[in-house]
């Protein structure tokens, strides 16, 4: 996994809990990298479960509430560092859609060897779309935080249904999505 996610998970808990308590956290988890990450490094993905699951520990949080709370936090950062995908899309289901196909076909010439996940989405009717998330990783609570921060970014509302469907060694995760219709007074 890219240090990126490392670093900006780092960030986002000294924001939260404050530095002495990330350092306490990252000392006492049993991590090959000794919570050592660069942005363009590459680090065993499981580091990053071994590291919610200590600020779980440390804030009393479950780790889908942190997991959550960090796809908010990545989806902020990346509408200040990649705003020109967001700039070009009118909505959030747009955006959602051009995750495989667009998005991540840029993060794989950065990064050729990104392991990303895989979004297929589906648009059902105007107001709805199914989303599947798939990787070996189970962050499906960080890909629902994502999905709900970027209807935020837009500015729209929607529910979000979530069916874990996941095997051993996958995480897949469907999600249907229903924009809200907004009523005037």
């Amino acid at each position: 996994m890219k240090g990126v996610v490392f670093v900006e998970l780092l960030s986002m808990a000294e924001q939260v809990v404050g530095e002495d308590a990330v350092d306490k956290v990252v000392s006492g988890c049993p991590l090959k990298s000794k919570g050592a990450y660069t942005s363009v490094g590459s680090y065993d993905s499981g580091e990053l479960n071994t590291l919610v699951s200590g600020f779980s520990n440390a804030t009393g949080h479950s780790v889908d509430a942190l997991q959550r709370q960090f796809g908010h936090w990545m989806l902020r950062r990346f509408t200040e560092t990649y705003s020109p995908f967001f700039d070009a899309k009118p909505d959030a289901f747009s955006m959602l859609e051009s995750i495989e196909n667009e998005v991540h076909v840029e993060v794989r010439k950065l990064y050729t060897d990104a392991e990303l996940p895989r979004f297929d989405t589906q648009r059902i009717d105007d107001r709805t779309m199914r989303l599947v998330y798939t990787s070996p990783r189970r962050l499906i609570s960080f890909c629902q935080g994502l999905i709900e921060a970027t209807f935020k970014h837009y500015g729209e509302t929607a529910e979000i249904e979530v069916v874990d469907k996941s095997t051993d060694t996958t995480g897949i995760a469907e999600f249907t999505i229903r924009k809200s219709v907004m009523r005037l007074g």
